[in-house]
């Protein structure tokens, strides 16, 4: 079939729109902030996808795959199924008709309605949204860990060396270490943590230790003499009278293979669930919603300082937060990502309308009711003043948070 276009005729001035509006974000925010709507937009587009792929595969009728709502501006259809953005990208739909008994469909397109489905059908339909932003979390982790690394503890190495006064090269310079070793063993002892080794070190002054060294996955021995701090002097530090061999030890960044990166993204996704779900039963305690009231009536109350950046954000700190991650490294943006994602499919997965685990809750609800092969048909009406009553707490809930995100902005935590 052709398709047919709203804007057929202007494609080049919406794509010089699209450019210049680019073009000014990134004059007046620099690239991180282009960027980050980007890959917001994209997981937006990801979760409609996930609706989208099991109608289709469902043999349901997708009449709308849209993103962002309020005013088209831009759509077309193909087949069926009419595609398009609009104006306010602050989510996305896909329309499936008969998403709930009363309203009217045609009777020929009643077979491919959501409510003509099977129970399996309208639970993976419904839920799919929040299985895509799952998907998505486990591929960023994974990338995350076989591409960029991650800091691990018990990997100890040398991030830097610190320079003696008086001194050309400090002792750990003398014995021949580089900064990125790392230091698997002294005298024989694993060193486990930075703690670890300051102890094995600090009591050997005077005494010259073995290091057992792995350099980019070659093991070396070499020899150090660790020299007293009561004999040394560093720049702006204060040294006791224990062994120094002068370096900056920390953890260091681990690669996991291709193939043990898939259960380590999996316990990090799982992680991150499990700390989500306890943040949105935190997000809707009443202790939460009275600490927002606080925050909103008191100037000083939401003043807050660098470590104190638990307070639930909208939209317009995520992006901020996100802005600031890609700032500080992509390895910030991803962990920041999978964060976002889990957070999103988690309160999606709520029982409670408008959010996508309403429907599932309403058809597990259908399923357990009917009888003998006759369907029991939900009275959505029915559920009015819980619906609007949720709906009141989320738009509280996002007005108190963008105000607070504009007029007392979370500080950096990056910075």
């Amino acid at each position: 079939m052709e398709p047919s276009s709203s804007l057929r005729q202007s494609p080049l001035a919406l794509l010089v729109g699209v450019v210049a509006l680019v073009a000014l974000l990134t004059w007046w925010a620099g690239w991180a902030l282009p960027l980050v709507i980007f890959l917001i937009v994209l997981m937006v587009m990801g979760h409609e996808f996930g609706h989208f792929i099991t109608a289709k595969r469902a043999g349901l009728l997708v009449s709308d795959f849209f993103v962002g709502f309020g005013p088209v501006i831009w759509s077309t259809t193909r087949g069926e199924t009419r595609y398009g953005v609009r104006a306010l990208l602050l989510g996305g739909y896909v329309k499936v008709p008969g998403m709930t008994w009363g309203v009217p469909v045609d009777p020929a397109l009643e077979d491919r309605t959501y409510r003509a489905a099977s129970y399996p059908k309208k639970v993976l339909f419904a839920s799919a949204g929040s299985l895509m932003h799952g998907v998505m979390a486990l591929a960023l982790a994974w990338a995350s860990l076989a591409f960029i690394g991650l800091p691990s503890a018990s990997h100890v190495g040398v991030l830097g060396f610190s320079p003696w006064v008086g001194h050309q090269e400090n002792a750990a310079q003398l014995a021949g270490l580089k900064i990125g070793d790392q230091i698997v063993a002294v005298n024989g002892h694993a060193v486990t943590s930075t703690s670890v080794l300051a102890n094995l070190v600090h009591r050997s002054a005077g005494k010259t230790i073995t290091l057992l060294v792995d350099r980019n996955g070659h093991d070396l021995t070499l020899h150090a003499t660790p020299v007293s701090g009561s004999t040394i002097k560093e720049t702006g530090v204060t040294l006791t009278s224990g062994g120094y061999i002068g370096i900056d030890e920390g953890a260091l960044t681990v690669h996991r293979s291709l193939l043990s990166a898939v259960p380590g993204a999996f316990s990090d996704v799982g992680s991150t669930v499990s700390a989500a779900v306890h943040s949105l039963v935190h997000v809707f305690s009443p202790g939460e919603f009275s600490s927002l009231f606080h925050q909103v009536t008191s100037a000083k109350a939401a003043t807050l300082t660098k470590n104190q950046n638990t307070r639930p954000v909208s939209i317009l700190g995520v992006t901020r937060i996100l802005v600031q991650g890609t700032q500080s490294g992509v390895g910030v943006l991803i962990a920041l990502l999978v964060e976002v994602n889990i957070f999103v499919g988690v309160l999606n997965m709520l029982p409670i309308l408008p959010v996508d685990g309403g429907y599932v809750a309403i058809a597990t609800y259908e399923r357990l009711r009917s009888r003998r092969g006759i369907r029991y048909h939900a009275d959505i009406n029915r559920l009015a003043p819980l619906i609007y009553a949720f709906m009141s707490v989320l738009a509280v809930l996002f007005a108190s948070t963008l105000y607070l995100d504009i007029a007392h902005p979370i500080p950096n935590p990056f910075g």
